[in-house]
């Protein structure tokens, strides 16, 4: 059996379990209350310890908290941080009488790398594993939980100073611990260990989960909530990302994209500057790709609001980026619809980007968020794919979190990743719906199934496994292009790894990859044939595509060249989903800065009292979502087409139709509604039948009802007769 069989056999080994009804999730370390109860088919509980309610002073167990999810009809599964977390207990000795804070991450002044107080980032060393597994994981599964969630292993670039760092880079390199900042080789081997760590980590904790469920009769599925590798990258955190996916004990992934992450500026034309749209579509196509081969499930994220204090205007402007970037993804329909409803409904943020005044989320942004988050429940997949030229791809690699510092390295400098995104800006700011493939999966057949160009460059990575060449080098002989960018000449190409070790003397990983393909181990820029594929080398490192105005000619004409068939050049994306049209306009695009026209009659779900247009103009640098009034599904069946709130007991009669409509308290609910004509009676009522205040409007054209009324986690019982 050869590798690639071998990963596809691991891949058979997975337990994947996709439930219809278990699309939607989010997260909370909180009980169930009525302002926070979102309807979402799952919630994850947050933390196994127990809490002292702030207003009540009460103890609160994780079991408590558990049930009162479980008593509102919730699926309940368990998310905790594996990096960080409420573990004190850990470090003050408290479990097994020693002190462990030398297990923490430290900088080179000394300092703890905190997440709160006394949450120090975590050397996951094989010590507090055991601890994690017998005090948190065990009490978890014990109450029942059989999906576990454990997010964001993470390893600062900056940090890897501590004791206990010290003494795992001994056990796995067989030699004394180097300081990171002393040379480029040093960071190298240091971020390499650092996601080695976590790997371990990982491995180890859901390996015991599913060892102890399965004693306990339980199939426990195991996922990783994570930040992209283009975030991670960027914002020099490391961790073991795409290699989880071959893991058997990893059933998938939670795709941590948010306007937070997104926003990070980045070079185009010369210019750094936050491109949140095509940052998130990246970002959403960098977590698709890393299961897409395996099999593995996987949920998209976005946030309504993000960590940083911003106004409200900027939270919803932002939202609707990114929820448009997951949704051109027409394979996925898995998604966290939000990060802590609590911080949300109940928190407290500017009302304008020039005032300090702050209020609670407004009624607009609410509802017209609960609309979006709804859409969710049902979102359709899809066979279509988002407009534009299909079969580009970049390659990405775990190690380019490797070759982030936050010192300077002599002789290197990549400015907010511009080695990556000078390969992908290019053609995304022309309309091509770039794909991402990860060198950690090329040995599954389906990783470049549909590639037909792939731009790769080993400026800011490596390949961690020789065996990665053989694959492309299979790839381009059965007719695959390769453009490769780089003058393979930065600092890194030299470090202690599998091209200069055991026989070979290679200066650069590419010449392997070149000799294997029959061509000079060092080409000079031109196109080689390569059985029925090509190479195209440039001898420029990408990031010289995007750091001056006009630099990405050569990349652009090069993929001209290779793709083989008339590349479509525009500003926008397009993509239809069963009813849904989704479309974006991008600002600063070469292709020109036309405003998109869409022909139909819709339903704006951006604009929260849901109206029908005739026609939809999209301007430059905004998003749509629309439902397509023409796609209705049976068109003569009433039914609820989009609302606030989550439907259930809906009941079709000869002249009437009612339904039940669930949703967080002090939000207001908009609901437009297909009838077979104009109603003679709209009525609300709780769920102790009394009136509740409502106004509704007909709207001729669509045969649709607009009806809105204060919502209720209760119930809000809608009756109408016709």
């Amino acid at each position: 059996m050869n590798l690639r069989q071998s990963l596809f056999a691991v891949a058979l080994m997975m337990p994947v379990l996709v439930s219809a009804q278990e699309h939607t999730t989010f997260q909370t370390s909180g009980h169930w209350k009525p302002v926070t109860d979102i309807r979402s088919d799952i919630v994850m509980v947050y933390g196994a310890n127990d809490h002292r309610d702030r207003r009540t002073g009460k103890v609160e167990t994780f079991e408590q908290r558990l049930q009162s999810w479980r008593d509102r009809d919730y699926k309940t599964h368990f998310m905790t941080g594996i990096a960080w977390g409420e573990y004190q207990d850990y470090f003050t000795g408290k479990w097994d009488g020693k002190w462990h804070i030398d297990e923490g991450q430290y900088t080179q002044r000394g300092d703890s790398v905190w997440h709160g107080h006394l949450i120090p980032y975590i050397v996951p060393t094989k010590n507090f594993l055991e601890y994690f597994k017998q005090t948190q994981m065990k009490r978890v599964i014990d109450a029942g939980v059989d999906a576990i969630f454990l997010e964001e292993p993470e390893y600062w670039a900056r940090s890897g100073y501590s004791e206990a760092f010290k003494r795992e880079w001994k056990e796995y390199y067989g030699f004394d611990w180097r300081p990171q900042h002393e040379s480029a080789e040093n960071t190298y081997l240091s971020n390499k260990l650092k996601y080695h760590l976590y790997y371990r980590a990982l491995e180890d904790a859901f390996t015991f989960c599913k060892q102890y469920g399965k004693e306990k009769g339980m199939d426990v599925r195991c996922y990783v909530p994570t930040h992209s590798l283009l975030n991670y990258s960027q914002w020099a955190i490391v961790s073991p990302e795409a290699s989880l996916a071959s893991l058997p004990c990893v059933d998938g992934y939670i795709a941590q994209v948010w306007t937070g992450t997104s926003r990070e500026p980045n070079y185009f034309e010369g210019v750094a500057k936050e491109r949140v749209f095509e940052t998130a579509f990246l970002e959403y196509g960098c977590m698709e790709s890393m299961t897409a081969p395996t099999g593995r499930k996987m949920f998209f994220l976005t946030d309504p609001i993000e960590d940083r204090a911003k106004d409200w205007e900027d939270y919803k402007r932002n939202y609707q980026a990114t929820f448009t970037a997951q949704l051109l993804y027409p394979h996925m329909n898995n998604y966290e619809v939000m990060p802590w409803p609590d911080r949300i409904y109940e928190g407290l943020y500017k009302v304008s980007a020039n005032s300090d005044e702050k209020a609670h989320i407004p009624r607009f942004y609410s509802t017209q968020m609960q609309v979006m988050v709804n859409t969710l429940n049902d979102m359709p997949l899809s066979d279509n794919e988002v407009s534009g030229s299909q079969g580009i791809s970049v390659l990405m690699a775990n190690s380019l979190m490797f070759q982030r510092s936050p010192e300077p390295v002599e002789g290197y400098d990549d400015p907010q990743l511009s080695n990556f995104y000078g390969e992908a800006m290019p053609l995304l700011k022309r309309g091509i719906p770039i794909g991402i493939a990860h060198i950690e999966n090329v040995g599954y057949e389906a990783t470049l199934r549909a590639t037909k160009v792939l731009l790769m460059s080993y400026s800011n990575m490596k390949p961690l496994d020789k065996s990665a060449h053989a694959y492309l080098a299979e790839w381009v002989r059965g007719g695959g292009h390769i453009i490769y960018s780089g003058r393979d000449d930065d600092p890194y190409q030299n470090v202690y790894e599998w091209w200069n070790q055991d026989g070979n003397n290679y200066t650069a990983p590419s010449q392997h990859l070149f000799e294997m393909m029959g061509i000079d181990k060092n080409p000079v820029d031109g196109t080689y044939s390569v059985g029925k594929g090509k190479v195209t080398v440039i001898r420029q490192d990408p990031k010289e595509f995007v750091l001056r105005k006009g630099g990405d000619k050569v990349l652009v004409e090069a993929v001209k060249d290779a793709y083989g068939e008339t590349l479509q050049m525009k500003n926008s994306f397009f993509l239809e989903r069963g009813a849904y049209t989704l479309a974006a306009v991008m600002s600063d695009s070469p292709a020109g800065d036309e405003n998109l026209t869409l022909k139909g009659l819709f339903i704006n779900l951006f604009d929260p009292q849901l109206p029908v247009c005739n026609g939809v103009e999209v301007p430059v640098g905004q998003q749509v979502f629309l439902y397509d009034l023409g796609k209705v599904a049976n068109k003569k069946r009433p039914q609820v087409l989009a609302a606030a709130s989550r439907q259930y007991d809906e009941v079709v009669g000869k002249h009437s139709y009612s339904v039940v409509a669930k949703s967080p308290l002090n939000t207001t609910n908009v609901m437009r509604i297909l009838l077979p004509r104009k109603p003679k009676t709209v009525e609300v009522t709780d769920e102790t039948g009394n009136f509740v205040t409502s106004d509704h409007s007909w709207d001729k054209t669509s045969n649709t009802l607009f009806l809105t009324f204060e919502n209720s986690p209760e119930g809000r019982k809608v009756n109408i007769k016709w």
